[in-house]
């Protein structure tokens, strides 16, 4: 059953400002911060679900169009009974951004939009180009030179987008994509405020099937999806739904690691040079990393780095075991668990990010 959005209104996560949900931009108009959605009454207390739909009452309203998504199986591990894996790959475009995407478009809809632009490592401009065309709007992505060829030219054939490659990493993609939706006056999708709410429902249908829950594993670029599952499970203790926050741990490459050494050497997030092969989390300055510092905290959670190599191995031996198919961010997560310490009373779940290769 699904339920009627929630009423809210828009908060600069700097200066402070505040702004009517009719506000049509994802940054703050006065010092250009990331803005957060914030509901003025206590959550609704969504029923439990089978679909991304049955967790509507929970998103920012707006008249959404209820294309199949979300819903996605979680299913034990095979070398271990504690541990259980979140098949995100079994969305549409076959990564967890649809969950995003489906609120940015109905967002840019609902503000009379007819284009909309992101910057990508990839797997959010295969959804967002989608969605787009699904809507009868045009998509233009920026996209660093660096990124996988193959989705680049599938993004432009299939979804027909718009595409700019960028000489830079992904940082530089997301300053040409905000510059450019400031100039010619289109819909700035991506790492912002409403992709993060419709990417919390992850959070939901896992602890809604598994309540007991003790660690949520996630692979972690721009931290969007990692904060949006702190935001929910905060929503969900204070509608009781559980007593103690899982710890969420964070996944990086070692060798593009910004959020794991600020939590090491309990700094601020500071811009790294990525060079992981892993392009989904091939993000030298995270987009939420400070708010992900805080999540980290506020769960006694932790950072895991891991190696390229262990994550190609962990692909092999995923497509080998299961029969599916994985990009390298994708089972960062269940490469990561294995250097996680669990005790047997544990129940993790490790999100199996996207599986665009």
């Amino acid at each position: 059953m699904q339920g009627i959005p929630m009423e809210y209104h828009l908060e600069c996560t700097q200066c402070g400002n505040r702004y009517k949900s009719s506000y049509r931009y994802q940054l703050c108009k006065s010092c250009s911060s990331l803005l957060e959605v914030v509901y003025p009454h206590a959550s609704k207390k969504p029923n439990r679900g089978n679909s991304f739909w049955d967790y509507e009452k929970m998103l920012p309203k707006s008249n959404y169009t209820h294309y199949e998504l979300g819903g996605t199986k979680l299913i034990e591990a095979h070398d271990t009974e504690n541990i259980m894996l979140k098949l995100e790959i079994e969305n549409p475009t076959r990564s967890f951004k649809d969950r995003g995407s489906v609120v940015e478009i109905a967002k840019a809809i609902e503000y009379d939009y007819d284009r909309v632009v992101c910057a990508s490592t990839g797997n959010m401009a295969y959804s967002i180009a989608y969605y787009a065309k699904l809507a009868g709007i045009d998509s233009k992505i920026f996209i660093s030179n660096n990124a996988n060829r193959d989705k680049v030219a599938d993004i432009r054939s299939t979804h027909d987008a718009d595409i700019t490659r960028v000489n830079g990493d992904f940082t530089k993609a997301q300053k040409s994509a905000e510059a450019y939706a400031r100039r010619n006056k289109v819909f700035l999708t991506g790492d912002y405020c409403y992709r993060k709410e419709g990417q919390k429902t992850v959070a939901y249908e896992i602890i809604y099937m598994l309540p007991n829950t003790t660690h949520i594993i996630v692979p972690v670029g721009n931290a969007t999806l990692f904060t949006a599952i702190f935001k929910a499970l905060k929503e969900m203790q204070a509608l009781r739904k559980i007593k103690r926050l899982p710890k969420l741990i964070a996944v990086q490459s070692d060798s593009t690691a910004p959020l794991a050494l600020a939590f090491k050497n309990k700094t601020r997030v500071k811009y790294i040079r990525p060079t992981t092969k892993a392009d989904a989390i091939a993000v030298g300055y995270p987009t939420f990393g400070d708010k992900a510092l805080d999540a980290l905290r506020q769960t006694k959670g932790t950072c895991i780095t891991i190696t390229d190599k262990a994550m190609k191995e962990e692909q092999k031996r995923f497509l080998d075991e299961y029969g599916l198919v994985a990009e390298l961010a994708g089972v960062a997560g269940i490469a990561a668990a294995r250097k996680l310490r669990l005790n047997k009373t544990d129940k993790a779940v490790i999100i199996v990010t996207g599986g665009n290769v």
